[in-house]
């Protein structure tokens, strides 16, 4: 990725749209490349243009928000993708979230934030406005208070093994270096985790991996 994160809008109000492509063409190291308006055309426009992150919407027409990002990830895995809705309804939130979004704020929220949002997803982590790291916190706490024989089942044993790393401390890098991964592809790796784990950065996924036994 280049120092300007180039950026796709993925909106069906043609006024908000055009409105949030002004405030983020604002913001240094931000390059608003194109826009779709509903989540069809949005897989056209990504798979033409190729951006570092997508801002999408989640109810349009033709196709919705979570479908395009589901279709999108599989597609361009590469790609992060920040949901930024009027949704907020629990199964809104995780539905986007198994469908692989890395970022989820709510519409009204400041510019600040979603700037910080698409810069984080670029980067590869995950983050997600107040009250939605709030509802995944809640969502968490229930997880993995059940008994399981395996922590984690939903992760992969490369990602089960990142995730051991992570709890007991060791940085990225040194990840990186002990499994012969790239940076990227622990990045990468990390994302999906946070994604599969229900929480909001490295800090929540020490504490369940913790909690389950991991890196003790």
């Amino acid at each position: 990725m280049s120092d300007v994160i180039r950026t796709v809008l993925v909106d069906d109000h043609p006024v908000y749209r055009d409105g949030l492509s002004v405030l983020l063409s604002s913001i240094d190291g931000v390059e608003v490349i194109g826009t779709a308006s509903d989540g069809a055309e949005s897989l056209e426009v990504v798979a033409r243009l190729k951006p570092d992150v997508v801002v999408m919407d989640i109810q349009m027409p033709v196709m919705d928000g979570v479908e395009a990002t589901r279709r999108i990830v599989a597609q361009h895995p590469q790609i992060g993708i920040v949901v930024l809705t009027m949704s907020e309804d629990d199964e809104t939130v995780f539905d986007a979230m198994r469908a692989g979004a890395r970022g989820y704020l709510l519409k009204g929220a400041r510019q600040d934030d979603i700037s910080r949002a698409i810069r984080a997803v670029a980067g590869g982590d995950a983050i997600f406005g107040p009250s939605i790291a709030a509802r995944i916190g809640e969502f968490f706490v229930g997880t993995i208070s059940k008994d399981s024989a395996l922590p984690f089942p939903q992760l992969t044993p490369r990602e089960r093994e990142i995730l051991e790393m992570v709890a007991v401390g060791r940085s990225n890098q040194q990840i990186a270096s002990s499994l012969y991964l790239s940076p990227k592809t622990v990045r990468n790796n990390l994302s999906n985790i946070f994604g599969k784990l229900h929480v909001a950065g490295r800090t929540e996924a020490v504490i369940a991996a913790r909690d389950a036994g991991l890196g003790a």
